[in-house]
Order: structure tokens, then C-alpha cells, then sequence
């Protein structure tokens, strides 16, 4: 079993075993119990009642919180003529078509946190689909990433778009913010991230939908809230 470092421990004394935090103590208890330097992330976790190998109950989108992330993303726009154009002026960070894909193709290059491609650029995006698939960064309507606006789905990004996908365990994970957001702000986005997956319950499951909730900064202990601190 890995031993935790001494800061760990520190943080965790903090922590009861097996409580479930209100929603208000459990955003003050993650600030509390960051233990890196630098302004560390804050995620959470929900558990959900979910069968991952049901193509119906595997989840997926996207969301802007309210409050955005605390990150800036660098964007990749792959489209062409008056699109990419559009994506030049909304300051998107590289815009190109085929010659952006060849570079990630030759080059191995990924100076780039999100792609936004038009469906006309999807077929060429297919060929390095095996390069961008295993980093998370291929394009999906799903996710508003493909798509004939590219000029919302970058102020949607710069606002704090976050993508989400059920993993193999049935999880969601999802950032909410930054260790230095007041404790308001990190509620509104917690509440609005449980909220919306909430209403995702697809119509096959039976019963609870969350089994729980977990937030953790990072490096840093997890907290279970209290599910009957929301709305759900």
C-alpha cells in the first residue's frame, strides 16, 4: 500500500472517517486541506448507478460553469474560409485545416488543451482520430467541439467549458475551480455541475442515480457531501 505524505496525513486528521459533509463545511474543508504550493484544482466525483457497457448510460457533454474554471485553454480551431477566419478574430489560439493536422500528425504536437473542428473537417480529423482519441482531444458534437459556430464554442471554452464522460467505473469527474475562488463561487459551480448531471438520468436506471459525491483538491483528500445538500 503507498504511505501518504506527511502533509496528506495532516489534512486528512482533519477530515471524519466516513462523514458526509453539508455542502457549505465540505467546500470550506477542501481549501483547508489543499497541501501543494501552487493554487491547486479542485474536482469532483460523482458516483453514479449507471451500466458503462449500456451505450445508453454512457454519459457525455459539456457545460460552462458560472463561475468558470480559473484555467485558461489553449484552442485549436481546425476549419476552413469564413470559419476559420471567424476563429482568427475570436482569438482563438492556432486555426488551421489540413495543415494543422499534418503537424499533429508529423510532429507529435499538442500545444493545445482543446480542439473545435467544423463537421467538414471531421472526415481529415478521423485519419489521426488514434493520436487525439487516447489524450481526450477529439472533437464531438456532444461536447459543442464540432460544430458550424466556432466563434460561441471558443467563448464557451474562454468562459469555462468543461467536458464530461462516464468512465469505465460508472464516474464522472469534473473541475469546479481553483483553491483561491471565494467559497461562494466554488458552491455555485459545484451545485450547477451536480445539478445538470442530475437531470442526465437516463430512463434505464432504477432507482438513486447518484450513489455519491466526492470533492478533493489536488494531491489533497477527498470529502463526501451530504447528497441531501442539493437539490436533486
Amino acid at each position: 500500500m503507498k504511505k501518504q505524505g506527511k502533509k496528506y496525513v495532516e489534512a486528512s486528521s482533519k477530515l471524519e472517517k466516513n462523514k458526509e459533509y453539508p455542502i457549505a463545511e465540505a467546500i470550506k474543508l477542501v481549501k483547508e486541506t489543499s497541501i501543494t504550493k501552487f493554487d491547486s484544482t479542485i474536482d469532483v466525483a460523482l458516483k453514479l448507478n449507471v451500466d458503462p457497457k449500456k451505450a445508453d448510460q454512457q454519459l457525455r457533454g459539456s457545460f460552462v460553469l458560472p463561475n468558470g474554471t480559473g484555467k485558461t485553454k489553449k484552442i485549436l480551431v481546425i476549419a476552413k474560409g469564413a470559419q476559420a477566419e471567424a476563429a482568427k478574430n475570436a482569438n482563438a489560439d492556432y486555426v488551421g485545416d489540413k495543415d494543422m493536422i499534418e503537424k499533429i500528425q508529423k510532429e507529435n504536437w499538442f500545444d493545445y488543451d482543446v480542439i473545435i473542428a467544423t463537421p467538414d473537417m471531421m472526415p481529415e480529423l478521423g485519419k489521426i482520430g488514434k493520436i487525439l482519441g487516447p489524450k481526450g482531444l477529439m472533437p464531438n458534437p456532444k461536447t459543442n467541439t464540432v460544430t458550424t459556430n466556432v466563434v460561441a464554442a471558443i467563448e464557451d471554452v474562454k468562459k469555462g467549458m468543461v467536458s464530461f464522460k462516464t468512465d469505465t467505473y460508472g464516474n464522472i469527474h469534473s473541475v469546479i475551480g481553483k483553491v483561491s475562488f471565494d467559497e461562494k463561487k466554488l458552491q455555485e459551480n459545484l451545485e450547477y455541475v451536480v445539478n445538470t448531471i442530475s437531470k442526465l438520468k437516463p430512463a434505464s436506471v432504477k432507482g438513486k442515480f447518484i450513489n455519491s459525491i466526492t470533492v478533493a483538491s489536488t494531491m489533497g483528500p477527498g470529502i463526501k457531501l451530504d447528497k441531501n445538500s442539493f437539490d436533486i
